[in-house]
């Protein structure tokens, strides 16, 4: 898919009203754990500092999409609890974009220039957040991402007013091809969601695997939220890869993990997944025994990592007793660090905001971040994980195993001259 298709992946899908948003959001509040969370869809109140979060609460990334919004209220709470803004409180205006470019766009002018936002954080899907990126470059308000993509941080779409919380595909995969390709073997295939954020996560992989001498045996494209993935399976058993990247997300991810299982794959091949999630894993259960991959957060890191461990505590006490996903993490981190900024700027002039987060080190869950000032990617450690096998569970959380690391550094990142700034 070339990028304008990326963008215009799910133009012409209908869009939202506002009632419906407020029944998806109330459902999807129960969807994960009993929660007291609330998604705010009025109009935001005068005297506030205004956050906008569009998000997917509907779709297949609605898992990970309300563990965002439920993150970043507790962000929120704990901003308003520290007395906010010389007195002034902090409210989350939260939108479903649907995983859909246009509906994204939408809402996030209607948040800008109907609900007055001072500031935008959110989107699950590269080619979405490219389009909240320009609607808010557009208009003066600061952005910031909480979903992987490369293009982002390029030329072409950044702007002094885009900040990226989430990891890139490039420091994705640079670690986990660097597991990976020494111990599994070299030739290779791939499994890709057929948008930006599939093939941004190949082309790292394929990068990074040229010190490694890989071999592509396949390439296999599928349609996001695909439920039958049989027909996509026979090229890559014929392909008799050492090495299967399945480089998909959300329920995407769980249903072809386990439709690779039925064809027998885990008999001849290591299953890998470039961004592996909580929430699926623990949907998913021994479909995932020994699948690999990265990701930006688990929550046994708090027993080495005491800000880890402030935010599982501080989120378990929310939900009946069970830690944060990973992309939740995000959404806690992100807002986190805009609300940061306005306190040190003493303002929300945008300006003056970005000055701050320029400026800004910050630990909120997995030790010091900071944002690189060429393209205000945040630079922040990676993980590599392993799924447990069943037998191997001690209860419904203890799911993975921590069985790498890279710690915080831009030598991760690619160099500013290559993103073209």
């Amino acid at each position: 898919m070339n990028r304008q298709s990326g963008r215009n992946y799910y133009e012409g899908q209908a869009r939202t009203s506002r009632r419906s948003v407020l029944k998806t959001a109330a459902a999807g509040a129960t969807a994960i754990a009993v929660s007291p969370f609330m998604f705010n869809i009025a109009r935001g109140a005068s005297d506030t500092v205004r956050v906008g979060l569009p998000v997917p609460l509907t779709g297949p990334y609605g898992t990970e999409a309300r563990e965002q919004a439920r993150c970043a209220q507790i962000a929120l709470d704990e901003f308003n609890a520290a007395g906010g803004l010389n007195g002034r409180m902090a409210e989350l205006l939260v939108r479903d974009d649907k995983l859909n470019p246009g509906e994204a766009a939408t809402r996030t002018q209607e948040l800008i220039e109907k609900d007055k936002v001072h500031l935008v954080c959110g989107s699950l899907s590269a080619s979405v957040q490219l389009a909240v990126n320009e609607v808010c470059k557009a208009r003066g308000v600061i952005y910031m991402s909480i979903s992987q993509s490369d293009e982002i941080n390029e030329v072409r779409d950044f702007s002094k007013y885009t900040f990226h919380e989430a990891m890139n595909p490039h420091m994705t995969t640079g670690p986990v091809g660097r597991y990976v390709f020494p111990k599994h073997g070299k030739r290779i295939a791939f499994l890709i969601a057929d948008y930006a954020f599939g093939h941004e996560l190949v082309r790292g992989l394929k990068r990074e695997g040229k010190q490694y001498g890989i071999e592509v045996v396949a390439e296999v494209k599928h349609p996001i939220a695909s439920k039958d993935f049989s027909t996509f399976m026979p090229q890559i058993q014929a392909a008799k890869p050492d090495v299967l990247f399945l480089c998909n997300f959300g329920y995407d991810q769980l249903n072809s993990i386990k439709q690779a299982i039925e064809f027998g794959f885990k008999n001849n091949m290591k299953l890998v997944v470039p961004v592996l999630l909580y929430t699926q894993r623990v949907v998913g259960g021994a479909a995932y025994d020994g699948v690999v991959g990265g990701t930006n957060y688990y929550w046994e890191l708090e027993n080495s990592i005491p800000s880890a461990r402030a935010f599982n505590n501080t989120y378990r006490k929310l939900s009946n007793g069970s830690p944060p996903s990973d992309y939740g993490a995000y959404g806690y981190s992100g807002v986190s660090a805009l609300l940061a900024a306005t306190r040190a700027a003493g303002s929300t002039d945008a300006d003056k905001v970005i000055a701050a987060l320029e400026a800004l080190k910050y630990d909120k869950y997995k030790g010091l971040q900071y944002f690189r000032k060429c393209d205000h990617q945040s630079v922040q450690s990676v993980y590599i994980i392993e799924s447990k096998a069943q037998v191997e569970v001690k209860n419904t959380y203890d799911v993975f195993k921590i069985v790498h690391s890279e710690p915080a550094g831009e030598g991760i990142l690619r160099t500013c001259s290559e993103l073209g700034l």
